[in-house]
Protein backbone atom coordinates (compact mmCIF):
# COMPACT_ATOMS: atom_id res chain seq x y z
CA UNK A 1 0.00 0.00 0.00
CA UNK A 2 1.57 3.06 -1.13
CA UNK A 3 2.16 5.58 1.99
CA UNK A 4 -0.38 8.85 2.05
CA UNK A 5 0.46 11.96 1.08
CA UNK A 6 1.86 14.68 3.91
CA UNK A 7 -1.26 16.26 3.04
CA UNK A 8 -3.62 13.61 4.03
CA UNK A 9 -1.59 12.83 6.74
CA UNK A 10 -2.11 16.30 8.08
CA UNK A 11 -6.03 16.61 7.69
CA UNK A 12 -7.23 14.64 11.12
CA UNK A 13 -4.33 17.49 13.00
CA UNK A 14 -5.74 20.41 10.80
CA UNK A 15 -9.26 19.70 11.67
CA UNK A 16 -8.65 19.15 15.55
CA UNK A 17 -6.62 22.57 15.09
CA UNK A 18 -9.76 24.37 13.56
CA UNK A 19 -12.32 23.24 16.21
CA UNK A 20 -13.57 26.35 17.60
CA UNK A 21 -13.20 24.60 20.95
CA UNK A 22 -9.98 23.14 21.00
CA UNK A 23 -7.57 25.79 22.25
CA UNK A 24 -10.09 26.11 25.88
CA UNK A 25 -9.80 22.46 25.75
CA UNK A 26 -5.93 22.73 25.80
CA UNK A 27 -5.28 25.66 27.84
CA UNK A 28 -7.78 23.47 30.60
CA UNK A 29 -5.75 19.92 29.88
CA UNK A 30 -2.80 21.68 30.23
CA UNK A 31 -3.78 23.63 33.58
CA UNK A 32 -5.23 20.54 34.67
CA UNK A 33 -2.49 18.66 34.25
CA UNK A 34 -0.22 21.16 35.91
CA UNK A 35 -1.64 21.05 38.85
CA UNK A 36 -2.15 17.35 39.20
CA UNK A 37 1.35 17.97 39.41
CA UNK A 38 2.34 20.71 41.67
CA UNK A 39 -0.57 19.74 44.26
CA UNK A 40 1.13 16.79 46.01
CA UNK A 41 -0.67 13.80 47.34
CA UNK A 42 -2.52 12.72 51.10
CA UNK A 43 -3.08 9.35 52.37
CA UNK A 44 -6.87 8.52 52.41
CA UNK A 45 -7.56 7.57 55.79
CA UNK A 46 -9.73 4.68 54.92
CA UNK A 47 -7.99 2.99 52.34
CA UNK A 48 -4.13 4.09 53.10
CA UNK A 49 -3.81 5.16 49.84
CA UNK A 50 -2.03 8.09 48.49
CA UNK A 51 -4.30 10.42 46.65
CA UNK A 52 -3.36 13.05 44.79
CA UNK A 53 -5.00 16.73 46.32
CA UNK A 54 -6.26 17.57 42.81
CA UNK A 55 -6.60 14.33 40.54
CA UNK A 56 -9.43 12.77 42.91
CA UNK A 57 -13.00 12.68 42.45
CA UNK A 58 -13.84 14.93 45.46
CA UNK A 59 -12.02 17.87 44.25
CA UNK A 60 -12.68 17.45 40.51
CA UNK A 61 -16.99 17.33 41.32
CA UNK A 62 -16.14 20.38 43.54
CA UNK A 63 -14.34 22.06 40.22
CA UNK A 64 -17.71 21.39 38.44
CA UNK A 65 -20.11 22.12 40.86
CA UNK A 66 -18.27 25.66 41.62
CA UNK A 67 -18.29 26.49 37.82
CA UNK A 68 -21.90 25.44 37.29
CA UNK A 69 -23.43 27.96 38.93
CA UNK A 70 -20.96 30.71 36.44
CA UNK A 71 -21.38 28.46 33.79
CA UNK A 72 -25.00 28.42 33.81
CA UNK A 73 -25.08 32.57 34.06
CA UNK A 74 -22.56 32.58 31.00
CA UNK A 75 -24.76 30.72 28.76
CA UNK A 76 -27.59 33.11 29.04
CA UNK A 77 -25.04 36.47 28.91
CA UNK A 78 -23.34 35.62 26.05
CA UNK A 79 -26.31 34.96 24.19
CA UNK A 80 -26.88 39.16 25.30
CA UNK A 81 -23.26 39.69 24.14
CA UNK A 82 -23.80 37.93 20.63
CA UNK A 83 -26.77 40.51 20.34
CA UNK A 84 -24.33 43.15 21.29
CA UNK A 85 -25.82 43.96 24.81
CA UNK A 86 -24.44 43.37 28.21
CA UNK A 87 -25.61 42.46 31.38
CA UNK A 88 -24.59 43.61 34.54
CA UNK A 89 -27.18 42.58 36.66
CA UNK A 90 -27.36 38.97 36.83
CA UNK A 91 -25.63 38.39 40.44
CA UNK A 92 -27.90 40.61 41.73
CA UNK A 93 -30.83 38.81 39.89
CA UNK A 94 -28.93 35.48 41.51
CA UNK A 95 -29.88 37.31 44.81
CA UNK A 96 -33.14 38.36 45.01
CA UNK A 97 -34.26 35.55 43.28
CA UNK A 98 -32.65 33.20 45.84
CA UNK A 99 -33.91 35.80 48.61
CA UNK A 100 -37.53 36.61 48.00
CA UNK A 101 -37.58 32.05 47.17
CA UNK A 102 -36.22 31.54 50.99
CA UNK A 103 -39.21 33.84 52.47
CA UNK A 104 -41.80 32.19 50.07
CA UNK A 105 -40.73 28.76 50.89
CA UNK A 106 -41.19 29.98 54.87
CA UNK A 107 -44.55 30.51 54.83
CA UNK A 108 -45.13 26.66 52.57
CA UNK A 109 -43.73 24.41 54.92
CA UNK A 110 -46.29 22.57 54.97
CA UNK A 111 -46.44 21.21 51.36
CA UNK A 112 -45.17 17.75 51.14
CA UNK A 113 -40.95 17.58 49.96
CA UNK A 114 -41.48 17.15 46.03
CA UNK A 115 -44.52 20.51 46.31
CA UNK A 116 -41.75 22.71 48.15
CA UNK A 117 -39.16 21.51 45.24
CA UNK A 118 -41.64 22.63 42.74
CA UNK A 119 -42.68 25.77 44.64
CA UNK A 120 -38.69 26.28 44.94
CA UNK A 121 -37.82 25.85 41.29
CA UNK A 122 -41.03 27.87 39.93
CA UNK A 123 -40.46 30.93 41.83
CA UNK A 124 -36.50 31.11 41.01
CA UNK A 125 -37.14 30.80 37.54
CA UNK A 126 -39.87 33.32 37.61
CA UNK A 127 -38.10 35.71 39.22
CA UNK A 128 -35.66 35.75 37.24
CA UNK A 129 -37.57 35.47 34.01
CA UNK A 130 -39.39 38.89 35.35
CA UNK A 131 -35.88 40.52 36.04
CA UNK A 132 -35.22 39.85 32.61
CA UNK A 133 -37.73 40.62 31.17
CA UNK A 134 -37.62 44.02 32.94
CA UNK A 135 -34.33 44.59 31.85
CA UNK A 136 -35.53 43.70 28.42
CA UNK A 137 -38.65 46.05 28.24
CA UNK A 138 -36.56 49.22 29.50
CA UNK A 139 -33.65 48.90 26.97
CA UNK A 140 -35.78 48.85 24.65
CA UNK A 141 -38.56 51.08 25.64
CA UNK A 142 -36.30 53.53 26.83
CA UNK A 143 -33.60 53.14 24.03
CA UNK A 144 -31.16 53.83 26.85
CA UNK A 145 -27.86 51.75 26.54
CA UNK A 146 -27.78 48.27 28.22
CA UNK A 147 -24.48 48.96 30.18
CA UNK A 148 -26.70 51.52 32.35
CA UNK A 149 -29.78 49.98 32.41
CA UNK A 150 -28.57 46.84 33.65
CA UNK A 151 -26.36 48.51 35.49
CA UNK A 152 -28.75 50.86 37.06
CA UNK A 153 -30.93 47.26 37.52
CA UNK A 154 -27.91 45.57 39.38
CA UNK A 155 -28.43 48.16 42.28
CA UNK A 156 -31.76 48.18 41.86
CA UNK A 157 -32.46 44.41 42.38
CA UNK A 158 -29.68 44.06 45.33
CA UNK A 159 -31.31 46.65 46.95
CA UNK A 160 -34.83 44.72 46.80
CA UNK A 161 -33.13 41.76 48.15
CA UNK A 162 -31.03 43.69 51.24
CA UNK A 163 -34.49 45.85 52.03
CA UNK A 164 -36.74 42.34 51.76
CA UNK A 165 -34.57 40.45 53.55
CA UNK A 166 -33.06 42.88 56.25
CA UNK A 167 -29.57 41.64 55.40
CA UNK A 168 -30.04 38.30 57.03
CA UNK A 169 -29.30 35.30 55.56
CA UNK A 170 -32.60 32.95 55.07
CA UNK A 171 -31.96 29.36 55.41
CA UNK A 172 -34.20 27.17 52.51
CA UNK A 173 -36.48 24.39 53.51
CA UNK A 174 -34.44 20.84 54.13
CA UNK A 175 -35.95 18.92 50.89
CA UNK A 176 -34.58 21.85 48.69
CA UNK A 177 -30.74 21.14 49.54
CA UNK A 178 -31.71 17.11 49.62
CA UNK A 179 -32.71 17.76 46.07
CA UNK A 180 -29.91 19.50 44.84
CA UNK A 181 -27.59 17.98 46.92
CA UNK A 182 -28.86 14.26 45.72
CA UNK A 183 -25.59 11.82 45.21
CA UNK A 184 -27.73 9.79 42.59
CA UNK A 185 -25.90 6.94 43.40
CA UNK A 186 -22.33 8.36 42.80
CA UNK A 187 -21.32 8.14 46.45
CA UNK A 188 -20.67 10.35 49.32
CA UNK A 189 -19.92 13.79 49.30
CA UNK A 190 -20.61 13.64 45.42
CA UNK A 191 -23.29 15.71 43.85
CA UNK A 192 -23.51 15.65 40.73
CA UNK A 193 -26.75 17.43 39.95
CA UNK A 194 -25.28 20.94 39.48
CA UNK A 195 -23.16 19.49 36.84
CA UNK A 196 -25.68 17.77 35.06
CA UNK A 197 -28.05 20.92 35.02
CA UNK A 198 -24.77 22.87 33.63
CA UNK A 199 -24.48 20.44 30.83
CA UNK A 200 -28.14 20.76 29.97
CA UNK A 201 -28.03 24.27 29.63
CA UNK A 202 -24.73 24.35 27.93
CA UNK A 203 -26.71 21.44 25.31
CA UNK A 204 -29.71 23.82 24.98
CA UNK A 205 -28.30 26.81 24.52
CA UNK A 206 -25.68 25.41 22.33
CA UNK A 207 -29.05 24.07 20.29
CA UNK A 208 -30.68 26.76 20.40
CA UNK A 209 -28.04 29.39 18.69
CA UNK A 210 -26.74 26.91 16.17
CA UNK A 211 -29.92 25.11 15.15
CA UNK A 212 -32.82 27.24 15.56
CA UNK A 213 -33.89 30.58 13.40
CA UNK A 214 -33.74 32.53 16.69
CA UNK A 215 -30.43 31.86 17.47
CA UNK A 216 -29.61 32.99 13.79
CA UNK A 217 -31.63 36.09 14.32
CA UNK A 218 -29.35 36.67 17.45
CA UNK A 219 -26.05 36.60 15.43
CA UNK A 220 -27.74 38.76 12.88
CA UNK A 221 -28.28 41.16 14.73
CA UNK A 222 -25.53 41.33 16.80
CA UNK A 223 -23.34 41.40 13.25
CA UNK A 224 -25.22 44.56 12.05
CA UNK A 225 -28.10 45.38 13.56
CA UNK A 226 -28.80 47.84 10.42
CA UNK A 227 -28.52 45.26 7.81
CA UNK A 228 -31.08 42.97 10.02
CA UNK A 229 -33.77 45.50 10.35
CA UNK A 230 -33.47 46.36 6.74
CA UNK A 231 -33.75 42.07 6.57
CA UNK A 232 -37.54 42.63 8.15
CA UNK A 233 -35.89 41.31 11.74
CA UNK A 234 -37.99 42.54 14.61
CA UNK A 235 -35.22 44.16 16.97
CA UNK A 236 -37.36 44.88 19.42
CA UNK A 237 -39.01 41.43 20.64
CA UNK A 238 -35.26 39.96 20.12
CA UNK A 239 -33.82 41.82 22.40
CA UNK A 240 -35.97 41.36 25.13
CA UNK A 241 -36.51 37.62 24.59
CA UNK A 242 -32.12 37.52 25.00
CA UNK A 243 -32.33 39.98 28.36
CA UNK A 244 -35.18 37.31 29.36
CA UNK A 245 -33.11 34.39 28.90
CA UNK A 246 -30.12 36.15 30.77
CA UNK A 247 -32.23 36.31 33.45
CA UNK A 248 -33.64 33.20 33.28
CA UNK A 249 -30.39 31.42 33.66
CA UNK A 250 -29.54 33.63 36.60
CA UNK A 251 -33.00 32.48 38.18
CA UNK A 252 -31.51 28.47 37.32
CA UNK A 253 -28.24 29.49 38.91
CA UNK A 254 -29.98 30.74 41.74
CA UNK A 255 -32.25 27.80 42.41
CA UNK A 256 -29.03 25.22 42.40
CA UNK A 257 -26.71 27.39 44.30
CA UNK A 258 -29.32 28.82 47.58
CA UNK A 259 -30.44 24.80 47.33
CA UNK A 260 -26.50 23.39 47.29
CA UNK A 261 -25.56 25.47 50.28
CA UNK A 262 -28.84 25.62 52.01
CA UNK A 263 -29.30 29.40 52.64
CA UNK A 264 -29.96 32.97 50.54
CA UNK A 265 -28.90 36.10 51.50
CA UNK A 266 -28.69 39.55 49.49
CA UNK A 267 -24.80 39.77 49.64
CA UNK A 268 -25.05 36.10 47.49
CA UNK A 269 -23.34 36.58 43.88
CA UNK A 270 -21.78 39.50 44.62
CA UNK A 271 -18.88 40.29 41.89
CA UNK A 272 -20.53 37.15 39.82
CA UNK A 273 -20.94 39.64 37.06
CA UNK A 274 -16.71 40.02 36.84
CA UNK A 275 -17.03 35.92 36.51
CA UNK A 276 -19.89 35.42 34.07
CA UNK A 277 -18.76 38.31 31.54
CA UNK A 278 -14.91 36.69 31.75
CA UNK A 279 -16.28 33.29 30.98
CA UNK A 280 -17.97 34.45 27.75
CA UNK A 281 -15.31 36.69 26.68
CA UNK A 282 -12.46 33.86 27.82
CA UNK A 283 -14.85 31.48 25.72
CA UNK A 284 -14.85 33.80 22.63
CA UNK A 285 -17.71 35.74 22.63
CA UNK A 286 -16.89 39.58 21.63
CA UNK A 287 -17.57 42.07 23.05
CA UNK A 288 -18.86 43.79 19.74
CA UNK A 289 -21.67 41.44 18.79
CA UNK A 290 -22.32 39.07 16.82
CA UNK A 291 -19.68 35.96 17.78
CA UNK A 292 -19.95 33.73 20.52
CA UNK A 293 -20.41 29.78 21.74
CA UNK A 294 -22.36 28.56 24.43
CA UNK A 295 -20.46 25.67 24.63
CA UNK A 296 -17.17 28.02 24.97
CA UNK A 297 -19.45 29.86 27.38
CA UNK A 298 -19.15 26.62 29.76
CA UNK A 299 -15.44 26.28 29.19
CA UNK A 300 -14.47 29.75 30.01
CA UNK A 301 -15.94 29.21 33.15
CA UNK A 302 -14.42 26.17 33.98
CA UNK A 303 -10.83 27.85 32.60
CA UNK A 304 -11.76 30.71 35.52
CA UNK A 305 -12.97 28.05 38.73
CA UNK A 306 -9.86 26.39 37.79
CA UNK A 307 -7.70 29.49 37.95
CA UNK A 308 -9.42 30.23 41.39
CA UNK A 309 -8.57 26.88 42.32
CA UNK A 310 -5.19 26.58 41.85
CA UNK A 311 -4.44 29.74 43.96
CA UNK A 312 -6.18 27.60 46.76
CA UNK A 313 -4.32 24.31 46.26
CA UNK A 314 -0.83 25.64 45.08
CA UNK A 315 -1.61 28.18 48.63
CA UNK A 316 -1.26 31.39 46.86
CA UNK A 317 -2.53 34.53 48.49
CA UNK A 318 -6.39 34.98 47.51
CA UNK A 319 -6.45 38.59 47.27
CA UNK A 320 -4.22 37.52 43.64
CA UNK A 321 -7.26 35.97 42.43
CA UNK A 322 -9.14 38.99 40.82
CA UNK A 323 -5.82 40.81 39.07
CA UNK A 324 -5.41 36.96 37.32
CA UNK A 325 -8.92 37.02 36.28
CA UNK A 326 -8.44 40.65 35.19
CA UNK A 327 -5.64 40.39 33.21
CA UNK A 328 -7.49 36.99 31.15
CA UNK A 329 -10.13 39.31 30.10
CA UNK A 330 -7.55 42.19 29.06
CA UNK A 331 -5.90 38.93 27.19
CA UNK A 332 -9.13 37.73 25.56
CA UNK A 333 -10.38 41.27 24.62
CA UNK A 334 -6.98 41.86 22.74
CA UNK A 335 -6.63 38.44 20.94
CA UNK A 336 -10.45 39.45 20.28
CA UNK A 337 -9.26 42.56 18.47
CA UNK A 338 -6.16 41.13 16.55
CA UNK A 339 -8.26 37.97 15.23
CA UNK A 340 -10.75 40.30 13.90
CA UNK A 341 -7.88 42.76 12.18
CA UNK A 342 -6.46 39.72 10.55
CA UNK A 343 -9.56 38.83 8.96
CA UNK A 344 -10.52 41.99 8.06
CA UNK A 345 -6.66 41.92 6.20
CA UNK A 346 -7.50 38.68 4.77
CA UNK A 347 -10.96 39.70 3.51
CA UNK A 348 -9.10 42.75 2.28
CA UNK A 349 -6.86 40.71 0.20
CA UNK A 350 -9.39 38.58 -0.92
CA UNK A 351 -11.07 41.29 -3.02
Amino acid sequence: MPPLPPRRLLQPLQHIVHVQQSGLLLVILALGALLAFLAGSHTDRATGEAVNNFLNSYTLMQVATDASFFAIMAVGATMVIISGGIDLSVGSVYALAGVLTAMALRHLTHLAPAAQVGCAMGLCLGLGLACGLANGLMIVGLRVHPFIITLGMMWVFRGIAFVASKAQSILLPRPVTEAVKSTLGFGESLYPVPLIVMLAITAAGAIYLTRTVMGRHLYAVGGNAEAARYAGLRLGPILVGVYAISGLTAGIAAFLGSGFYGSASCADATGYELYVIAAAVVGGASLAGGRGSAVNAMLGALLIVLIRQSIRTLHFDQNYEWIIIGCAIVVAVVLDQLNARLAARRLARGR
